[in-house]
């Protein structure tokens, strides 16, 4: 099969984090994204709270917004969730799912992810589908057992594209912990997702973006963002300061 041309994707999760005055780093991300047009895609994934408000800074900028989590169900009885439909509502052209904090802080299973995913195509939103493994699966050697069986359990069989299906390996044990894999070990993992996307979506599936995450910062994101069949990151706490996320979107430039 023949290597598809992707554009990048940086995408940045602020999780917990982020006020009415976080506007002043937004706006600096604004201003940065225009020099990546045609180089790579950017994304802000802020608190549901401030979507609506960073969607309207965003309109007609080179920068798209994105929601961090959503419910499976249009609506209902279920408090303090919020619906695919309602990110959408808000101006979000995106949705992580399945990230590895809401697998361990609320359990959440690869099937629920799968159907999150689902709601999020139902809602016209890209999903973002997160994957990787613990430290213990690392040490013991199983890190693509697990992250196949993720694979297998969170992507829907039917209706994912290229267009509306992204990978994020993220493993756990770097997220937040300074700790990076080496560049040889990324681009296993990731040439093992490639192959697994393309068995189950044939083209779609080589032209799908596979993003790594995982204390990707300014100063090793070219060594990790380079390797083959890396398409972009999710940045996590270097993503709240527009200096340094725009200095790992700049390994795109």
């Amino acid at each position: 099969m023949a290597v598809a041309k992707i554009i990048p994707l940086v995408a940045g999760n602020w999780k917990m984090n982020g006020l009415a005055a976080s506007k002043v780093e937004l706006t600096k991300i604004i201003t940065g994204a225009g020099a990546l047009a045609g180089k790579a895609d950017l994304m802000v994934c802020p608190p549901a709270t401030l979507i609506a408000s960073f969607a309207s800074a965003a309109r007609g900028s080179r920068l798209t917004i994105g929601g961090q989590d959503c419910h499976p169900e249009v609506s209902g009885p279920h408090t303090g969730d919020i619906s695919a439909e309602m990110l959408a509502d808000a101006g979000a052209s995106a949705v992580i799912v399945g990230h590895s904090e809401r697998r361990t802080e609320h359990h959440e299973t690869d099937a629920l992810v799968r159907e999150k995913a689902q709601a999020a195509w139902r809602a016209k939103l890209i999903a973002i589908v997160c994957v990787g493994e613990k430290r213990a699966e690392r040490e013991a050697g199983k890190t693509l057992e697990f992250v196949g069986r993720q694979l297998d359990g969170s992507l829907p069989e039917a209706g994912a594209t290229a267009a509306n299906l992204v990978v994020a390996y993220e493993p756990v044990w770097a997220i937040g912990t300074g700790l990076t894999p080496a560049a040889a070990d990324v681009t296993e993992v990731h040439a093992f997702i490639r192959a697994r996307l393309n068995e189950r979506f044939g083209e779609d599936g080589a032209r799908m973006r596979i993003l790594y995450g995982g204390s990707v910062k300014p100063a090793n994101a070219r060594e990790l963002l380079t390797a083959v069949d890396v398409n972009g990151a999710l940045v996590g706490g270097a993503s709240l300061r527009a200096q340094d996320f725009l200095g790992i979107a700049a390994v795109y430039r």
